[in-house]
């Protein structure tokens, strides 16, 4: 599918890869900007190739994780002009390799800048014309540039950053995070307990983005606190409906197979779970996300042992 509008100086083709709400929204943000945007899914009536003619200048990926290696060597098959500058949107962690999605595409086009989207975007929201932010971050500032360029609006306000692994690992993070907060909710805990969730949670994610190459600070801004705000506060969220309909007793191949969509915090748990293994990091919240999501232990008992930790201080000293 292809979106056209009136030309527009330092006019852009954009490729969308994945029709879903999250990649809908996104092209839209771009037609109404006035560039040129073609929307491809694997069922698209036109071959990846075809789309990709004529020299695309930026190519955005908002597939799911388990898509993302399959998809960059699909990519790869096809003749690109070396200027194409590659854009995730995906948040997840690649289950074989532990990859962000930034880091599988940057293995697959090392010569290219790779560009990461993302922060407090709910695509309902989005879709809706209603005000957002978000952040797109990148090693190379002009390529984020080109992209702040390419999605800002009246209603969509785009920050740039330096910190690409944080920002993508905000919001890769935040996922689990929400799958604990909906669960929080749906046991009926209260706004103290969920704000203390919140908070260690956040804290966690600074943790295990130290670890893993990211600047503290990015968590606290779009990408991080801001994201994880949003996802584990509403209802629209995916992540927080797996956590509160597991709350309510239901089974999660149930919750599932009923979801509009992918829960990525349902694998970027099991990943982290890997990560913290090799890593030794101390990672309470995920670790528990992850025995309920295994049927170790039941909601109740997840909240039990979390508040039963053993004592410390706030802050490492």
């Amino acid at each position: 599918m292809t979106y056209q509008k009136s030309k527009i100086e330092n006019r852009k083709t954009v490729v969308i890869l994945g029709a879903g709400a999250w990649g809908t929204a996104l092209a839209n943000l771009a037609w109404v900007n006035g560039h040129e945007v073609r929307l491809w899914s694997r069922n698209s009536s036109q071959t990846l190739a075809a789309v990709l003619q004529d020299a695309a200048d930026i190519v955005l990926s908002a597939i799911s994780m388990k898509g993302v290696r399959d998809v960059a060597l699909l990519v790869k098959s096809c003749p690109l002009s070396p200027e194409i500058i590659f854009v995730t949107a995906t948040k997840g962690l690649d289950p074989q390799t532990t990859y962000t999605p930034s880091q599988t595409w940057q293995t697959q086009f090392p010569h290219h800048s790779v560009v990461v989207l993302s922060g407090p975007n709910l695509s309902q929201e989005i879709e809706q014309e209603l005000p957002a932010a978000c952040v797109v971050a990148s090693k190379n500032f002009a390529a984020a540039h080109q992209v702040q360029l390419v999605f800002s609006s009246s209603r969509f306000r785009v920050y740039t950053s330096p910190d690409p692994i944080g920002v993508e690992l905000g919001g890769t993070l935040k996922n689990v995070m929400a799958i604990a907060a909906g669960v929080c909710d749906g046991l009926h805990l209260g706004t103290n307990a969920k704000a203390a969730l919140v908070t260690r949670a956040l804290t966690e994610m600074v943790r295990i983005g130290q670890v893993l190459g990211s600047k503290t600070e990015t968590f606290y801004g779009l990408s991080g606190l801001g994201d994880l705000l949003a996802t584990c506060n509403s209802p629209l969220s995916r992540n927080y409906q797996v956590g509160y309909q597991l709350a309510s007793g239901k089974r999660l191949t149930e919750i599932l197979n009923t979801l509009p969509g992918t829960a990525e915090g349902v694998n970027t748990c099991r990943v982290l779970m890997q990560i913290s293994q090799q890593q030794n990091i101390t990672i309470p919240i995920t670790e528990q996300v992850y025995r309920l999501l295994e049927r170790e232990v039941t909601p109740q008992q997840a909240l039990d042992e979390l508040m039963l930790r053993d004592m410390k201080p706030e802050y490492n000293q």
